[in-house]
């Protein structure tokens, strides 16, 4: 099979924690052939979907995990997988792309995780399909809405619909002398719809990104745990990632959702879960799979592959 990676610059990622490097891997130790572009490269002329792709040679171990075997403009319909994993945020020239990336699955190519459903599966939104699963969540940009909800639960966490790796999370309580100032400052004074969610003291014990692959989940997970002093337990704000088997529940909670994702054309998917709840479901550039490897020697980009019967 010929894969295109649509992937941020390569010099840009890290073979030690990247999960689009894991799966190039996977893919090249099966023989395929691996190419690489970005999103921003992506043009049509002529009604047909192109890109520079580059070809490359992709190492098993190792920092310097490829090389570079040329590159040339082809377009995207011929290959047999394009693997979108431009990272957020979700801007415009993020749904530019999708809307792209779309035409090339018009001409052939099969695109995973499905454009449509990158656009219409919001990564904060997206629980709000499977409520029973979430925790007391509230939806909104009016201030006095997001004021009353800090009153009713009186521990909450806000957050921006489009942050990533745990930027513009705040913890407020009702007694918090900053309450005011995050509630303005997080809803831009009413102006930018935001998520609040009741607080969830489990996260002492991670935030476990579960992966779930062809609808299925993978039965490790990582729990990120947050350090001394955070709320939050993601990897990039100096949580430390601990991989776990999943749980009954975690396993109750991705076997819910898989059949929708399966339905929407997500193969590959994140699943933030909280205790018993479910926060969040990434599907645009879910990672985890090295950590969980590297701790367990089980590796979700083989399982990603059989999904893809690749």
């Amino acid at each position: 099979m010929r894969f295109a990676f649509v992937v941020d610059p390569l010099d840009d990622l890290k073979a030690y924690k990247d999960s689009s490097i894991a799966m190039m891997r996977e893919a090249a130790r099966r023989g395929h052939e691996v190419h690489a572009l970005e999103a921003r490269a992506i043009s049509v002329s002529g009604g047909s979907v192109t890109a520079p792709l580059t070809r490359l040679e992709v190492r098993g171990e190792g920092d310097a995990w490829y090389e570079a075997r040329g590159t040339r403009e082809a377009p995207l319909g011929s290959f047999d997988i394009v693997m979108m994993r431009k990272d957020p945020p979700f801007d415009q020239e993020y749904y530019y792309a999708t809307l792209l990336l779309e035409r090339a699955q018009a001409e052939g190519a099969r695109v995973v995780n499905d454009p449509r459903a990158l656009r219409d599966w919001n990564e904060k939104l997206a629980i709000l399909r499977f409520p029973r699963l979430a925790p007391a969540t509230l939806v909104a940009s009016d201030m006095a809405r997001v004021q009353g909800f800090i009153d009713e639960h009186r521990d909450v966490v806000v957050k921006k619909l489009d942050g990533m790796g745990g930027a513009m999370i705040f913890r407020v309580g009702a007694g918090d002398p900053n309450r005011n100032v995050i509630v303005e400052t997080i809803t831009d004074f009413g102006r930018r719809t935001v998520m609040a969610q009741g607080y969830l003291p489990e996260i002492v014990d991670g935030d476990k990104r579960v992966l779930v692959i062809g609808g299925k989940p993978f039965p490790y997970c990582l729990a990120r745990i947050p350090k001394s002093g955070e709320t939050r337990g993601n990897l990039a704000a100096g949580g430390t990632g601990v991989a776990r088997p999943i749980t009954a529940r975690d396993r109750e909670i991705a076997e819910a959702i898989g059949p929708s994702l399966v339905d929407a054309g997500i193969v590959f998917a994140g699943l933030d879960v909280i205790g018993e709840r479910l926060t969040e479901i990434n599907v645009t550039s879910p990672t985890c799979i090295v950590e969980i490897a590297e701790q367990t020697g089980e590796n979700a980009a083989r399982a990603l592959m059989d999904a893809l019967g690749a």
